[in-house]
């Protein structure tokens, strides 16, 4: 049988097509890549209002009033940057918590140094959380708060809330690890394979470009062929440019880990697994996750190749409270922050939902009675983009400053160490004071 054959013409047609495209592709590019870009990261205004040591509290400026008398703590990871949250302005976390009427806190762990090595898991949660939800409940007068944790941070604020549950009124974790038992993720083998000892005692903190190469190894082909070659395809659109180097800024604003820190979470977690058997001890307590008793909320993305679905969906079922809430979406481990789809989903949830458990503690005398009326009729957060930003520009030009807490990390744990009643400081705890 004669095998079909493809006309010459056809085939010079063809390359002639897609040469033609390929010159308009470059013409664009150039256009772009040569004029100016916007690709500014964490843009919405707020003020630093609580530091200690490398530690600072954020606190965002409401473009209207506040709707709910809760203030709401968000927990980043100690790995990457917070930024994520508030990437660009129409894909922004803190944007949509701001324009609902959300009174918005977030930690910023800054960038530990040398002298940071031997802090703890301990010195994190009791220390600097624990200091920054106190002043949080002085400057407010909420009674508790609600407090919201991302990956590592969602596993600190698990913690935080199983010590201090008289503290907290809602919790909200995503793609937060707490079951460490599964094989599903490339990261978990090799976290349980990895000498965490040698690596530590031989950098002290562990590089964040070291912790980026690792991530980059575990999916080579996507994170270091396949979003390159999307770029080269898309770099005649401006807006896809500027938003490939936002994450790109963001991928590679990698702090170091606190030694210390990485040891026991590599230890404690990834090797033995003790948070799910309510095994981990952290600051002289055992952490009982049926401490747990108020709300959860448990986000995590069904695709994440860093803390796969087996490594959150256990949480649920071994808190003390009887009000848990399980949603899986379908992305990736940065994807429910950033991708547009999520962005319908994953913030308006978490509105909606500490809305309705607003509670009837009595309301702080900082805020109005007509601001509690506000919280039942508070407009979806994308119709008021525009307005917000108006008002924000006006808050930004009036008013004093914000006053400062600024506290020294030893008077900070002194403060901590005295409410929980612990025995001496350790041996690395002092070397970490006199650094």
């Amino acid at each position: 049988m004669e095998q079909p054959k493809i006309s010459l013409d056809l085939i010079l047609a063809n390359i002639a097509s897609e040469a033609e495209k390929a010159q308009e592709t470059v013409t664009k590019a150039s256009e772009v890549l040569l004029g100016p870009l916007e690709s500014d990261l964490a843009m919405t205004p707020y003020d630093v209002v609580y530091e200690e040591d490398r530690v600072k509290l954020k606190h965002y400026r409401t473009p209207g009033e506040i709707a709910m008398k809760t203030p709401l703590l968000v927990t980043y990871a100690l790995i990457n940057r917070e930024t994520m949250l508030d990437l660009q302005p129409d894909r922004s976390v803190v944007q949509t918590f701001l324009n609902s009427g959300i009174d918005l806190y977030m930690i910023d762990w800054g960038y530990p140094t040398r002298k940071d090595r031997f802090l703890t898991i301990d010195d994190h949660v009791n220390g600097y959380m624990d200091n920054i939800v106190e002043f949080i409940r002085e400057e407010t007068g909420a009674p508790k708060i609600n407090l919201m944790g991302i990956c590592m941070g969602g596993t600190f604020s698990v913690i935080y809330s199983a010590l201090h549950p008289e503290k907290i009124k809602n919790l909200i974790t995503t793609v937060t690890p707490t079951n460490f038992d599964t094989d599903k993720g490339l990261l978990h083998i090799w976290m349980r394979a990895i000498d965490t000892d040698k690596m530590i005692d031989t950098f002290g903190n562990l590089p964040g470009d070291v912790m980026n190469i690792g991530f980059l190894l575990l999916n080579p082909a996507r994170l270091m062929i396949d979003k390159y070659v999307g770029f080269f395809e898309n770099m005649g659109s401006k807006s896809f440019v500027e938003n490939f180097v936002r994450m790109e800024k963001w991928i590679f604003d990698s702090p170091d880990v606190p030694g210390e820190t990485f040891r026991q979470f590599a230890s404690d977690f990834y090797k033995n697994n003790l948070l799910i058997q309510n095994k981990l001890e952290i600051g002289g307590r055992r952490v009982d996750l049926k401490n747990i008793n108020m709300p959860l909320l448990n986000f995590y993305g069904m695709y994440d190749h860093l803390v796969p679905p087996e490594a959150c969906g256990m949480l649920t079922k071994c808190v003390g409270s009887a009000d848990t809430e399980d949603i899986t979406l379908d992305t990736g481990h940065i994807g429910i922050y950033v991708s547009s789809k999520c962005q319908r989903e994953f913030a308006p949830k978490i509105v909606r939902w500490l809305r309705e458990r607003d509670g009837d503690e009595k309301f702080p005398t900082a805020y109005s009675a007509d601001t509690v009326a506000m919280a039942a009729t508070v407009p979806p957060a994308m119709d008021v983009l525009a307005a917000a930003a108006g008002k924000a520009d006006e808050k930004d030009k009036a008013g004093p400053a914000p006053r400062v807490k600024k506290v020294s990390h030893t008077s900070g744990r002194k403060k901590s160490a005295a409410k929980r009643q612990t025995v001496k400081p350790s041996l690395t705890q002092i070397i970490q004071d006199t650094i």
